[in-house]
């Protein structure tokens, strides 16, 4: 695994995390899991910090699920540690402070799809491929595989989970999977836009914002406006937006250049 940073000077510092085991296919093992868990929760303490892109090594896979070979031997013990392990990897993801953005560039396979579905946003190459197969190795897609029925409708979920189908990436970004799709070399760019969107925004907006969409998605409606409300009161407590409405206001009302 490979942590790079991307800074973008006073606009903030992006993260980048790499699943890098491609002659297995970026599978997550329990030394990754832990490993992972470990970097985004150093990650959480960076005050720079705007954005996390989390990708897989090479061309071919970004992750390709959970290490086959480690699950075969594992005892019912092991098998709550490892499952509790991908839950913790999942939930880092879900509840990290800042966006994340999943970079798909190959195989999203059982716990990478759960992965990739706890990002707030989701980019893919075209020549990815997506899948839940637990069911075809014996055991339930469980843990975050329950965020998918929110994420692409009950009925895609089932069939997913149940028949341990494949679909492509055409069909990921149909069913709302994917925001964008793009041929492999578009990939970069497509995630960049989303980069570039993010910097502009208010660093202190942002974290906010990231807060109430996490608070979203254990509300009511009601409950979810009542937060959004308190939210809204909490982003007055800095100059942040005076300071960014002002400058709004300004090159809005700056005379246009001869």
């Amino acid at each position: 695994m490979r942590l790079d940073w991307d800074d973008r000077g006073a606009a903030g510092r992006v993260a980048r995390v790499t699943f890098d085991n491609p002659e297995k296919r970026n599978a997550l093992g329990l030394e990754g899991k832990r490993r992972f868990v470990e970097v985004l929760t150093a990650l959480r303490h960076e005050d720079r910090l705007r954005a996390l892109v989390i990708t897989g090594a090479g061309d071919k896979s970004f992750v390709g699920g959970t290490d086959i070979a480690e699950m075969a031997a594992f005892t019912p013990a092991e098998a709550e540690a490892s499952a509790t392990l991908t839950h913790r990897v999942c939930d880092a993801v879900r509840s990290f402070p800042m966006p994340v953005i999943a970079r798909i560039n190959g195989y999203c396979f059982g716990s990478g799809m759960e992965l990739a579905a706890c990002a707030d946003m989701r980019a893919g190459a075209d020549h990815a491929l997506f899948g839940m197969p637990e069911t075809r190795l014996g055991i339930p897609s469980g843990m975050e595989a329950s965020v998918l029925p929110r994420l692409i409708g009950w009925g895609k979920a089932c069939e997913l989970v149940l028949t341990g189908d494949r679909i492509d990436a055409e069909e990921a970004h149909r069913i709302g999977f994917l925001e964008r799709i793009t041929p492999l070399a578009g990939l970069d760019g497509a995630v960049e836009g989303w980069i570039d969107s993010l910097l502009a925004c208010g660093p202190r907006a942002l974290a906010i914002q990231k807060r109430l969409i996490i608070d979203w998605d254990r509300m009511s409606p009601t409950d979810g406006a009542r937060a959004g409300i308190q939210a809204y009161v909490d982003a007055y407590r800095t100059d942040e937006p005076a300071r960014m409405m002002t400058a709004f206001l300004n090159r809005r009302h700056a005379p246009a250049p001869d």
